[in-house]
């Protein structure tokens, strides 16, 4: 359907008429029997990856699957940071990549998804946090992606509520400061991909699980069985986050993934008072303030492996410990509720793009906790993956091969946290 142009021309026409003749933003679709592409996941991944195979490649009989509603995993779920400062080049390419498409989503897209580049602190508490964070902002220097250092009266003076005496058990020492980072609002981000990939002749199916891969003779794709019927298809992109292991089984294929449950929580709304995005790698613990007030704050993986969306209660005790320490003037804030979502974590702490070994069969996971920052350029070059049946050159280093050739890219070491 013709996508409602959205301005605040057209809002103010509206109020004139009580806001009658809204256009739904995306049809309720109806699977049909044939697709030329199909995509498993309607995140903002899945959903990105739909709306550039259609405006970019060409190709607009697509389908986008999702076993429950659209937003509802991943990306309605966690704490919407933004960034791009990751240690080796492969990295910082693919996710500066993703920041540059960020600057200018809301116009593309024609929907605001409340882009904010309020700048991404990150804080040093030992030596050894200093040399590492050190290492990364010259490594992302010589890569273009701005990163700077900080001391600890600079880094109040970014962030007033934060506390530098030398008397907490982590003591600020410094800190990174990456300025084009920030945050976006999570589920405006999946609605203006839908609506525009809807406007472009992408059918969305909620509700839709896929139950089973099928083949061919030759062994590639042939359909998706699915709890609405057998669709056909020559192409499937699996973009499932926590679950793709379990989607990627139905074609034989295993993934070198394990899936964590990843818990966030948010405060009672107050008013702006948190400037920025600040994480402690040391401590596990990230926190920023979103524009209904709440602060958002995230911890570190749970330890064990689950599909649950939820988590051990001493995980967020710990994270909350920690936050109460680097800013006591929040000590006395309740907090106002708190989920989980479940992450997809490689060995190396980095993701999964490219083609598989079954023909028509393309797979984009493995984010761990950091998809949500990668979002569009994530969609952006498995779109042309997928349409030119070759890698990006942004994402080739990320293909599933570098696991049997020890190519791999350890963010983990690198950063310490994948956040």
């Amino acid at each position: 359907m013709k996508r409602q142009s959205w301005s605040g021309l057209s809002l103010l026409w509206k109020s004139l008429s009580r806001h009658r003749g809204w256009q739904e933003q995306w049809r309720r679709a109806e699977p049909k029997p044939h697709y030329d592409a199909v995509i498993v996941g309607g995140g903002g991944h899945g959903l990105g990856t739909a709306y550039y195979l259609a405006a970019e490649h060409g190709l607009t009989n697509i389908a986008v699957v999702e076993k429950g509603w659209i937003g509802g995993g991943n990306t309605g779920r966690n704490t919407t940071i933004i960034r791009s400062n990751y240690l080796f080049d492969a990295s910082a390419q693919l996710y500066d990549h993703a920041v540059k498409l960020w600057e200018n989503l809301s116009q593309v897209l024609n929907y605001n998804v409340m882009f904010s580049p309020r700048g991404v602190m990150m804080l040093a508490h030992t030596v050894h946090d200093v040399q590492v964070l050190k290492r990364i902002m010259h490594a992302n220097r010589a890569n273009g992606v701005d990163n700077e250092w900080l001391t600890p009266e600079e880094a109040k003076a970014f962030c007033p509520p934060l506390e530098i005496g030398g008397h907490i058990r982590y003591p600020v020492v410094g800190a990174t400061l990456q300025r084009r980072g920030g945050t976006a609002r999570h589920d405006a981000v999946a609605w203006g991909y839908a609506r525009a990939a809807d406007a472009l002749g992408v059918d969305i199916i909620e509700n839709c699980e896929v139950t089973g891969i099928r083949r061919g003779a030759g062994g590639a794709v042939e359909a998706l069985a699915t709890t609405r019927g057998l669709i056909r298809t020559p192409m499937v992109g699996v973009v499932a986050a926590g679950n793709s292991s379990v989607v990627m089984r139905m074609a034989d294929i295993q993934l070198p993934l394990e899936s964590f449950p990843l818990q966030a929580l948010v405060s009672e709304p107050i008013k702006p008072t948190f400037p920025c995005v600040v994480m402690s790698n040391s401590i596990h613990a990230y926190i920023s303030q979103s524009d209904k007030g709440e602060l958002v704050i995230g911890a570190g993986t749970d330890a064990y492996t689950s599909y649950t969306q939820r988590g051990a209660l001493h995980v967020n005790l710990h994270t909350l410990e920690a936050i109460c320490e680097l800013f006591p003037s929040f000590r006395r804030l309740r907090m106002l509720r708190n989920w989980g979502g479940i992450v997809d974590v490689t060995v190396d702490r980095s993701p999964i793009i490219g083609k598989t070994p079954v023909p028509g069969l393309y797979v984009n996971c493995g984010w761990g906790t950091g998809g949500f920052k990668a979002t569009p350029g994530s969609a952006h070059v498995f779109a042309w993956t997928m349409a030119k049946d070759e890698p990006h050159p942004i994402a080739a280093a990320f293909e599933l091969g570098r696991f049997r050739d020890g190519a791999l890219i350890d963010e983990a070491a690198a950063a310490g946290v994948a956040h």
